[in-house]
C-alpha cells in the first residue's frame, strides 16, 4: 500500500533541512545552486530562502557572478555564529576544552592539568573554570551545547556519568556542576564512543557503517557501531573490553576491578611493563599524562625505522652491526607480543559482532599506526574464522574531543534547524 504523501508543513521541514544541510557540506550557496542541487523548483527554493532567513539561519554572505549573465547572484551562508559549542575532553589528569561556531570551526582551545592529589571542589571548580575562560576568549556569547567526553559508564536512563572504581569523584561532579552553572544544554558520553562517532564521519572508518573501534591508551576500551548506529548496550557498558576474561593474565577480573581481564594485557601499563621485557624503555612516558605504552610502541617503531634505513650507517663495524641487528629484532618481537595481545581481546570482539572491521584507537592504536595493525590483523586471522580487517586510527587522543564536538553540533542543529522529520 503506497504511503500517503507528505503534507505541506513535513514537506517544507523536509526541503528546508535538506538546503540546510546543503550549505553546511557544501558552504555558501546561490538559489540557482540550491535548485540544481535539491532538484526542487525555483519558487520553492525562493520561498525556503525567505524561510530560513526569517528563521535567522541563513543570510547573503557574498554575491557570485559566475552562473549567469546579468546580476551577480546572492550567496546564501549560514548564520555560523547563532549559536556557539564546546566540547571538553575529561581525562583522569586534565581537561581539554575547544570552542566552536556552529558549523564546527575553532574559535579557542585550552587545556589545563589537575593532579590526582587535587581534591573533588577544587578540581570540579578547575575545570569549570577552564570552560568559561575559554568561551570568553572565543567571544563566544551564544553558547548553545556543550558535549563531553569522559571516562567511565554512562546510565542511559538519566544521561550521567555512573559511579566507577578507579576514577576521580571530580568526573561525575562535573557534569552536574555544568549543568549548574552553564546556560546551556550538557551532554555527556564515554570517551571511546565518542572517538568511535568521530572516526566514523572523520576518520579511520569514514567507508565502514559496521566496525568496533578499540581503544587501546591509559586503559581499554571498545565502542560498536552497527548499521552506522553507536550501540551503548542495556547499561551503557556495550564495549567494556576491559573486564573480558582472556587466557595469560593470571586471573580473573571481578564486578569492581578489570585486574586480570583484557586490560592486564593490554592496558597502558602492562605494555610498558611488556616493552621492558625486550629492552624498549617508555621515556617520558607516565601513567597520568601520556600513555607510557603508547611512548613505548613509538620507539620500537622508531628503531625498526632506523635499522630498515641504517643498514649502511652499521657499517661502522662489526660490533655496530651487530647492535643495530639486536636492536631491531627486539623492536619486531615485541610489537609480535603486543598484536598477540591486542589479537585476543579483536578476536573475542569479533567472534561475537562479525564487525568486518576494527579500528586500533587511542594513543596506543595511533602510535602503532599500519605497522601494528597489520601485525594484529595477520594474527587475528589465525584465531578467527571471520574475515577481519584491522586499520589504525587515523585521529588518535584528539578523536574524543572531536567526538564530543560532532555530538554538540548535531544536538544543536537539531534543536536550532528542526530534527529530520519522520516519514
Amino acid at each position: 500500500m503506497p504511503s500517503a504523501p507528505a503534507s505541506p508543513s513535513t514537506a517544507r521541514a523536509i526541503n528546508d533541512r535538506l538546503a540546510l544541510r546543503l550549505l553546511q557540506e557544501e558552504g555558501p550557496l546561490t538559489a540557482g545552486q540550491l535548485k540544481r542541487l535539491t532538484g526542487l523548483s525555483r519558487p520553492t527554493v525562493a520561498d525556503l530562502v525567505e524561510r530560513l532567513q526569517g528563521a535567522g539561519l541563513v543570510r547573503v554572505v557574498g554575491e557570485s557572478g559566475a552562473e549567469r549573465r546579468g546580476p551577480n547572484a546572492r550567496l546564501y551562508g549560514i548564520v555560523a555564529d547563532r549559536a556557539h559549542l564546546a566540547a571538553l575532553d575529561v581525562r583522569l589528569r586534565g581537561v581539554t576544552v575547544t570552542v566552536t561556531d556552529l558549523l564546527g570551526a575553532p574559535l579557542a582551545e585550552e587545556a589545563a592539568p589537575i593532579g590526582g592529589d587535587t581534591g573533588t571542589g577544587p578540581a570540579v571548580e578547575r575545570a569549570a573554570a577552564l570552560l568559561e575562560r575559554t568561551v570568553r576568549e572565543a567571544g563566544a556569547t551564544r553558547l548553545h551545547t556543550v558535549g563531553i567526553g569522559a571516562p567511565g559508564l554512562i546510565d542511559p536512563a538519566t544521561g550521567t556519568l555512573r559511579d566507577s572504581a578507579g576514577l576521580p569523584a571530580w568526573h561525575r561532579r562535573l557534569v552536574t556542576a555544568l549543568r549548574e552553572r552553564v546556560p546551556a544544554t550538557v551532554l555527556v558520553e564515554n570517551e571511546t564512543n565518542l572517538a568511535a562517532v568521530a572516526e566514523l564521519r572523520e576518520g579511520a572508518a569514514r567507508d565502514r557503517d559496521t566496525f568496533v573501534l578499540l581503544w587501546l591508551g591509559h586503559g581499554v576500551g571498545a565502542a560498536v557501531v552497527l548499521d552506522g548506529v553507536l550501540r551503548r548496550g542495556a547499561s551503557g557498558g556495550a564495549g567494556e573490553i576491559g573486564f573480558l576474561p582472556v587466557p595469560g593474565t593470571g586471573g580473573l577480573p571481578s564486578a569492581t576491578d578489570c585486574s586480570g581481564g583484557f586490560h592486564t594485557l593490554a592496558g597502558s601499563a602492562a605494555v610498558r611493563a611488556l616493552a621492558g621485557g625486550y629492552g624498549i624503555e617508555a621515556a617520558g612516558g607516565d601513567e597520568e599524562g601520556e600513555p607510557a605504552g603508547a611512548v613505548a610502541v613509538r620507539a620500537a617503531l622508531g628503531r625498526l625505522t632506523a635499522g630498515g634505513a641504517g643498514a649502511e650507517a652499521a657499517r661502522a663495524g662489526a660490533a655496530g652491526t651487530e647492535m643495530a641487528g639486536a636492536g631491531v629484532e627486539a623492536a619486531g618481537a615485541f610489537l609480535d607480543a603486543l598484536a598477540e595481545r591486542v589479537a585476543l581481546g579483536a578476536a573475542a570482539v569479533s567472534a561475537v559482532l562479525d564487525p568486518g572491521c576494527v579500528v586500533l584507537g587511542g594513543e596506543l592504536g595511533h602510535a602503532g599506526g599500519a605497522v601494528l595493525a597489520a601485525r594484529v590483523e595477520d594474527r587475528l586471522a589465525a584465531l578467527s574464522p571471520l574475515r577481519t580487517e584491522v586499520r589504525a586510527s587515523a585521529l588518535g587522543g584528539a578523536a574524543v574531543l572531536r567526538g564530543a564536538l560532532l555530538t554538540a553540533r548535531d544536538a544543536a542543529q537539531d534543536a536550532l534547524f528542526g530534527a529530520p522529520p519522520v516519514r
